[in-house]
């Protein structure tokens, strides 16, 4: 196999390909993202010097990413005086070989898990499954893609690529509603159908939107309610993160809460935002009586130890990017074959975090428009990082021999005028065929070299 062309390669092509003329589910995806288009364009109005707000929080999290260890060490020891347990994990395993310890440990058969795209990355769902745990997804977007074995679409709106008819349809088949069900019929149903369930989990499954150093403190920032209710009535909370959702102290949620309701959804504030400082103390009547916190490194600091790619670790997870992205946009969210993830913050990240030989092609499935970076909360320089990310896959070697070779005899073809001129119009467009009409794609046309090249035709108008 070679170094570039792999089988994560050839789907991504594959299914690239597929989806770029998929019309139904780019008109669906085009849909829902305009609305929220609209209404954060409306939202950051409210601020009266937004890109002030951006830079003080890109500053925070560039520091907070340069000093990392001691971040991370302040939380720990603060959130254990709270009676919460920190628990460390390298990788996917070490997660998975923790929570199953603790479900076995407390005998652990209902599940109910909020929005977490980490608890994605490592296919916890399955895992729990597998060993006989009746785990439901609470959150309506994933809920909708746990009915169908799906996963998620986009940060922030997992099932974005279904529309309201294709949701109303799944609940008939499912639940018996009707197949014209309003979206507030839909939304009755899954609230009573998920009371009982909170009700009765023995364990809440979250992820985090910020831990918060100075306090040892967990933040969630949801509209639902259900990662609330997912945490307030099971007896364990067990948070998974990754290490980088630090935070320096409770005043920075000031900053970061709006920032990121407003460039996630357009709302000055998300309707919930739910500060837990450990498990329920002696003198509280509610709250879980054990809290854990899962830190998970898998291969971030991989991604930390990059000078200039770093940056990408100070994503809060808003959206914004793919959402501007025109590539997001034709292809989507599974086409990136690293979810949860994709668009352009997984475009950088990806080859970090997985293993750059699979991975790298992510790099360049960018137009460099730049949008990505102008819409970025924390200033993160995207665009710019794909291309630090191209640098550094061309001095890993990480290429095809032939695609070395190419680009050599391009380079000295394109700077000999001698040899630019050699052949007529008709050998060209023949060699230009056989070359790369095949890479080119079949859904395109091919350009044509013209009869008379610009030079000629130059020559010609100045010997007038």
């Amino acid at each position: 196999m070679s170094k570039y062309k792999n089988k994560i390669y050839s789907e991504f092509v594959t299914s690239s390909a597929k989806k770029s003329f998929d019309t139904d589910n780019i008109d669906k995806i085009k849909n829902n993202i305009v609305k929220y288009t609209n209404y954060v364009e409306e939202s950051k109005k409210l601020y009266c010097n937004i890109e002030l707000a951006k830079k003080r929080a890109a500053v925070c999290k560039n520091r907070v990413l340069n000093e990392l260890d001691k971040y991370l060490i302040e939380f720990e020891a603060n959130f254990i005086k709270k009676g919460g347990k920190v628990i460390w994990a390298q990788n996917n395993n070490d997660v998975i070989k923790e929570i199953l310890n603790i479900t076995q440990k407390n005998n652990i058969r209902k599940i109910v898990k909020s929005k977490s795209m980490i608890s994605e990355e490592i296919g916890i769902n399955e895992v729990l499954e597998k060993n006989g745990i009746e785990l439901f997804e609470t959150n309506t977007g994933e809920f909708i893609n746990q009915l169908t074995n799906d996963k998620s679409y986009h940060i922030v709106s997992p099932a974005l690529h279904k529309s309201k008819q294709d949701i109303s349809i799944l609940f008939n088949k499912k639940y018996g509603l009707s197949a014209d069900s309003t979206i507030e019929e839909i939304i009755a149903f899954i609230r009573d159908f998920f009371r009982n369930k909170f009700v009765a989990a023995d364990v809440g499954i979250t992820g985090c939107n910020f831990l918060i150093a100075e306090t040892g403190a967990v933040c969630i920032s949801e509209n639902e309610g259900n990662a609330l209710l997912s945490t307030s009535f099971p007896r364990i909370h067990i948070v998974i993160t990754g290490i980088e959702k630090i935070l320096p102290a409770l005043n920075d949620l000031d900053l970061f809460l709006p920032l990121l309701a407003t460039n996630a959804t357009g709302q000055p504030l998300t309707s919930y935002n739910t500060i837990y400082t450990g498990p329920k103390q002696d003198n509280e009547s509610d709250g879980p009586e054990e809290m854990y916190v899962i830190l998970l490194d898998n291969k971030r600091t991989n991604l930390l130890a990059q000078t200039k790619q770093r940056m990408a670790l100070a994503c809060i997870h808003c959206g914004a990017c793919l959402n501007s992205c025109p590539v997001y946009k034709n292809i989507g969210g599974h086409t990136y074959g690293v979810l949860p993830y994709s668009g352009p913050i997984a475009a950088v990240a990806a080859p970090w975090l997985n293993d750059m030989n699979d991975y790298q092609h992510l790099s360049f499935a960018s137009s460099l428009c730049g949008k990505c970076t102008d819409v970025c909360p924390i200033k993160i320089p995207l665009h710019h990082l794909l291309l630090y990310n191209r640098r550094d896959i061309i001095n890993k070697k990480l290429y095809k021999k032939s695609d070395k070779r190419f680009i050599f005899a391009y380079k000295h073809l394109m700077l000999n005028r001698k040899l630019l001129e050699l052949g007529n119009y008709k050998i060209k467009n023949f060699i230009l065929n056989k070359t790369f009409h095949k890479n080119w794609g079949t859904k395109r046309v091919l350009p044509k070299f013209a009869e008379k090249s610009f030079n000629k035709l130059w020559t010609e108008k100045k010997n007038v």
